[in-house]
């Protein structure tokens, strides 16, 4: 229940029309996100498992099915701005028909039924992040550049860049993947052992500030910087800068759009919202390269979680990059940016796809991009972990996404 009262409290200041609108295929309506991790319950657990359950409404079976080839036909996913309804009203609805009918049979499912809750909730929270970076989306094609949320962002504090520095990863075998506590998605088992070749990563997190500095150097007009397909992305969509960097009317990128509106472009936040092609030109144009997803995984083991300052969402509230602090080691290594690595997502050794519908989970994604790590300021703190692996096409960048680098030694 706290994990489906967040996710209404991050829609809570949203209009009917805010909540319907699909402003490109790779985002849904927020009112899409609201029915979808509703419709998980409602499928997998209460169909399954309660005897002459009664559907809300048996439509929104077609209607809020995302990828489940193994639940029969479905909304074309570039076609969910189409619904107009049902409402908004009507939604929240349905969330409250389906929680007030799986508490009354939380206390006899069965012990099967205690893993598909589970993948559930850690499901839903998958969508808080994706609500608030579709909504983001949204509000940036808005001439008017709302603010989503202004009244719970904090002010920001004026921070100078600290000076990048390496920290030396431990070489040789090691073992990545989940260690068989706690939840984790199939994706991140089985734990297995690999190399790791001398080398080191950055402290800290690339700056907006040092993206500047790319710019001026005219990394988005240099070819020999960039991949064949990224410079064939660049030139074709006339990519100039970060997702949601603006130009002043001197020229200048002076603001940035975020959830809070727009605001002074902060030269000591990380850098968010770039694509892979463009992480990997500016790591070549540093004379670095991106970190492998087991070179990450190695460093972020020793990294404490619990108790610590990372920037992840506590609360529907501030949701931004923040400038590193000062200090010595690993810093930024959850929270903030998802860190592209070089890694392409792909099955660890030994990898079994579940059988049934909840196989489509992840499995069949393993094909054509690449692997994030460390969460960002939108994901929910207690949902990410050093093996969590997401995952994106490279040149896909609406969400909060930047890099760290690394080097040979």
């Amino acid at each position: 229940m706290r994990v489906r009262a967040l996710t209404q409290d991050l829609a809570r200041n949203l209009s009917d029309a805010d909540s319907s609108i699909q402003p490109m295929a790779d985002a849904s309506p927020a009112k899409w996100h609201l029915a979808h991790t509703t419709w998980f319950f409602e499928t997998f657990l209460l169909r399954e498992f309660v005897r002459d359950y009664q559907p809300f409404d048996r439509r929104y079976h077609f209607l809020f099915n995302s990828y489940y080839e193994a639940e029969g036909p479905r909304l074309e996913r570039a076609s969910r701005g189409i619904l107009s309804r049902p409402s908004l009203s009507e939604i929240r609805h349905y969330r409250s028909y389906v929680e007030q009918e799986m508490l009354a049979v939380l206390d006899w499912l069965p012990s099967s039924a205690m893993d598909l809750l589970e993948l559930g909730c850690q499901h839903e929270e998958q969508h808080q992040e994706l609500l608030q970076t579709d909504v983001l989306f949204l509000f940036s094609r808005n001439p008017l550049y709302p603010e989503a949320w202004s009244d719970e962002f904090v002010p920001r504090v004026a921070a100078s860049v600290t000076p990048l520095a390496w920290v030396e990863g431990r070489p040789g075998l090691t073992e990545i993947g989940h260690k068989g506590t706690g939840f984790a998605f199939d994706c991140e088992m089985p734990r297995h052992r690999t190399w790791l070749a001398p080398h080191a990563l950055a402290d800290r997190l690339i700056t907006n500030e040092e993206w500047l500095q790319f710019i001026d150097d005219r990394g988005y007009t240099t070819p020999t910087l960039w991949l064949s397909d990224g410079w064939a992305w660049v030139r074709d969509n006339g990519i100039e800068a970060p997702q949601y960097w603006r130009r002043s009317s001197e020229g200048s990128w002076a603001s940035h759009f975020g959830l809070d509106g727009l605001s002074e472009l902060q030269r000591a936040a990380p850098v968010s919202h770039i694509s892979f092609f463009e992480a990997d030109a500016f790591a070549r144009w540093a004379n670095a390269r991106l970190p492998t997803e087991s070179e990450w995984e190695s460093a972020a083991v020793a990294v404490a979680l619990e108790g610590s300052d990372a920037n992840l969402l506590d609360c529907a509230g501030a949701v931004a990059p923040r400038p590193a602090t000062r200090g010595r080691g690993l810093r930024q290594m959850f929270g903030d940016v998802w860190e592209w690595t070089s890694s392409s997502y792909l099955p660890y050794p030994g990898f079994r796809t579940a059988a049934g519908a909840i196989g489509e989970y992840n499995g069949k994604f393993m094909s054509g991009q690449y692997v994030l790590r460390g969460g960002s300021c939108a994901t929910p703190r207690e949902h990410i972990r050093a093996s969590y692996r997401n995952f994106f096409y490279p040149h896909q960048r609406w969400q909060f996404t930047g890099l760290r680098l690394a080097k040979d030694i």
